[in-house]
C-alpha cells in the first residue's frame, strides 16, 4: 500500500501521516526524514517532528540526497517525509542530482515502494499561490509538480490534510483505515 499525504504548511498532514503508519499496525516503522538541519528553524522544526513521533516505535533514516541507496526492512511501514525537502536537497546541495531530480526521486520512490510493506510519504501543496516565479523557484515548482503527479498516480491513496481534516482524492478499498472507495 502507498498513500501520498499532501496539504500546506501547518494542516495537519505531519500527524495524519503518522497515523496512518501506526494504523497498518505492528511491522517495522521506518521514518525517512529528508530536512537537512541548515539554521535554527530548521533544528526545531526537526525537533518538534522527533517529539511528534516519540513512543511510536519509529527508527529514524536521514536521507538528504540519493533516496535510492536507502535501504529498509522487507515489509516494513515507511513513512518518507517530505518530499518537498528532498527535491530542494537534491536540487541545490552538492551532491544533489541537480538537472536530474525527478528521476533520480522518482527511482529511489520505486525502490524504497519494491522494499516495504507499506510506505506513506508526504508531500507540500505549494501550488496554490496566485504569486508568479521565475528562476530556481519556478524549476522547483515544476520538478515537485512532476513528482507529485508521479506518485499519485502510484499511490493507492492520495489525502490532502486541510486543517486537520482528510480530504481523499483517490482511496483504496481496506485501506489502513479500513474505510470504503470513495475515488
Amino acid at each position: 500500500m502507498m498513500i501520498l499525504v499532501t496539504g500546506g504548511s501547518g494542516s495537519g498532514k505531519s500527524a495524519f501521516a503518522e497515523d496512518q503508519v501506526v494504523a497498518f499496525g505492528e511491522a517495522e516503522r521506518i521514518y525517512i526524514a529528508t530536512m537537512f538541519p541548515f539554521d535554527e528553524e530548521s533544528r526545531k522544526r526537526v525537533q518538534r517532528h522527533q517529539n511528534m513521533r516519540k513512543g511510536k516505535g519509529f527508527e529514524t533514516i536521514e536521507c538528504y540526497t540519493g533516496l535510492e541507496r536507502v535501504r529498509v526492512p522487507e515489509g516494513s511501514t515507511v513513512l518518507l517525509e517530505c518530499m518537498s525537502n528532498l527535491v530542494a536537497n537534491e536540487m541545490f546541495q552538492e551532491d544533489g542530482a541537480h538537472e536530474r531530480t525527478v528521476q533520480e526521486i522518482q527511482k529511489g520512490v520505486k525502490s524504497l515502494r519494491e522494499q516495504a510493506g507499506n510506505l506513506v510519504i508526504v508531500t507540500n501543496e505549494i501550488f496554490s499561490e496566485a504569486v508568479s516565479y521565475e528562476g530556481e523557484t519556478r524549476t522547483y515548482q515544476e520538478y515537485l509538480g512532476k513528482i507529485n503527479q508521479e506518485l499519485a498516480l502510484l499511490a493507492d491513496e492520495v489525502v490532502e490534510v486541510v486543517y486537520g481534516i482528510p480530504i481523499y482524492h483517490k482511496k483504496k478499498k481496506g485501506g489502513a483505515s479500513g474505510e470504503e472507495s470513495v475515488e
